[in-house]
């Protein structure tokens, strides 16, 4: 593999800030003195014809120890490190100015706890690369071990060519957080500039499975050597800035999910548990807002026609509520869990977890840590099987945060030709409603006793009837929210007028939301 990054640590320098010491020994005993910094230049050079050198680099990152770096940012305000940079600056032009090509000479001078007293660290080579002053970010590089957890890299520049990353103690020009390949694996980032899109590839080449995902924006790389307890994988992702023009299209292109924070919470009117009757012999009622409080209509009981054959009703994904809506309930966060096996875990450690918060913002929770995402996302937390997070309709999104689609859906049959209820209070699909528990919602009082079901799902929300050209569905609750979406989970309407006695058609394969429920029904 060629040598991206020529990497020295010279040592026995008295002064770490005096330039002549680092760049050239004095004297003209040349085979018995150390190599210091001019002699590493002109012995590896940029370009050569034969052995005579033709271009040389011109840009070099000089690593302190970091006790001497913060001594002279505390007494100098950083003037000696200005210094040392400005005239080792100066000392390259002088030495190598026919060999630069053109180029710019840059010096970066910064700290680093690794060093001894006496010891400056170097790098320079084919894939450092030192900004201009006004040069603004191209791309963004971050990491993750389970597509959750991003943790940010490098920079990318227009005018950079390469970049290298790898692990702490290799020879690469950026290290990557939690690297699990060891210090010969490294992953090389080729940027032609703004219009062409970035090349990923590994080094060595062939120990390693890096492949590119376009839905969810990022890569994966796999080691193909086996290691105790499987494979070690990373995720990559490039995400372009917003300062950057956008680019062609391309099937090589890196357009990574963005990890800004998410927008305001669009506020609702408040909402108040409802007090139960009768000692808490009553079932427990629907946390609304205020002002969608309806009169006590009795929803109609299930009918008990004898069944002709079976549909079938699945629960495909849970959609993540505004608790803003809700605040003055006490709900302080939303928590969904899943297992390794990517299903709503009961207990047990969690692969991943969702969270909302008071604030309507959404995250990601994993043993990496917690971090905000936005919607749509795909997670990959365990190599079988990925999950996604669907931004809500903009019909929706006063009441609904994101939808979790679930890689395992749980489906239930139903009889055709009878009608049916859905809601807290009936049995049928009971199967279905996974948040029927107080433990997936967190209250402020502490208060731990309320199925998070409360929030947006009535007593007696929908019914539903399996015919021949669809499913009839009737909304039981004037303050039921419905909402139907088509076979792609996109949009189509607001379920508002429909009733028992003039039903709305949903047709076999579509969605209906309610609550935090979003279900398919099958023919």
């Amino acid at each position: 593999m060629p040598i991206y990054v020529q990497h020295e640590v010279l040592g026995r320098i008295p002064d770490v800030f005096n330039a002549e010491a680092i760049w050239q020994a004095p004297g003209l005993a040349l085979f018995s003195r150390r190599p210091l910094l001019r002699d590493l230049l002109e012995r590896s050079p940029r370009e050569h014809k034969g052995r005579a050198a033709t271009r040389c680099f011109s840009h070099v990152t000089l690593m302190l120890p970091q006790e001497e770096v913060d001594d002279d940012y505390h007494l100098t305000r950083g003037a000696r490190a200005r210094d040392l940079a400005q005239t080792l600056t100066a000392l390259h032009q002088k030495d190598f100015g026919d060999l630069l090509g053109g180029d710019q000479v840059r010096y970066d001078v910064i700290g680093t706890s690794q060093l001894a007293p006496g010891e400056i660290e170097v790098k320079f080579g084919h894939a450092v690369y030192l900004p201009a002053a006004d040069e603004k970010i191209l791309y963004n590089v971050s990491v993750s071990r389970d597509s959750a957890i991003w943790h940010p890299v490098c920079p990318i520049y227009p005018n950079q060519r390469l970049a290298l990353i790898g692990g702490a103690g290799g020879e690469a020009s950026f290290v990557a957080s939690g690297w699990p390949f060891g210090p010969d694996g490294a992953i090389l980032i080729i940027n032609d500039g703004p219009d062409a899109p970035p090349v990923v590839q590994m080094r060595p080449k062939d120990a390693f499975e890096c492949r590119f995902d376009p839905r969810s924006g990022y890569y994966t790389i796999k080691s193909l050597r086996e290691a105790p307890g499987g494979s070690p994988r990373l995720m990559l992702k490039i995400g372009r800035t917003n300062a950057a023009a956008p680019r062609p299209q391309a099937s090589a292109a890196v357009d990574a999910i963005s990890i800004n924070p998410a927008p305001a919470a669009i506020a609702g009117k408040p909402a108040v548990w409802q007090s139960r009757a009768n000692g808490g012999a009553a079932p427990e009622l629907t946390a609304i807002p205020v002002s969608h409080k309806p009169a006590n209509n009795a929803g109609e009981s299930d009918a008990t026609y004898a069944p002709i054959s079976q549909q079938r009703v699945s629960l495909v994904a849970l959609a993540m509520p505004r608790l803003s809506r809700y605040r003055d309930t006490g709900a302080q966060a939303m928590e969904l869990p899943f297992n390794h096996a990517l299903g709503l875990s009961t207990g047990g450690p969690a692969a991943i977890s969702f969270v909302v918060d008071a604030s309507d913002e959404l995250y990601a929770c994993t043993a990496e840590g917690r971090q905000r995402i936005t919607a749509p996302a795909t997670f990959t937390p365990v190599d079988t099987q990925a999950i996604r997070v669907l931004a809500a309709a903009p019909q929706m999104a006063d009441r609904y945060r994101a939808m979790i689609c679930l890689a395992q859906p749980v489906g239930a049959s139903v009889a055709s030709g009878a009608r049916f209820s859905f809601g807290r209070n009936s049995p049928m699909l009971a199967a279905l409603r996974l948040l029927d528990s107080p433990r997936f919602l967190k209250r402020a009082n502490g208060a731990n006793t309320a199925s998070a079901d409360r929030i947006g799902l009535s007593r007696e929300a929908f019914s539903f009837e399996a015919t021949a050209q669809g499913y009839k569905i009737g909304r039981l609750s004037a303050s039921q929210a419905l909402y139907h979406l088509d076979d792609k989970l996109e949009f189509v309407a607001s379920v508002g007028g429909a009733n028992t006695d003039a039903p709305y058609l949903l047709p076999n394969g579509h969605h209906l939301v309610a609550g935090h429920y979003v279900l398919r029904f099958d023919a």
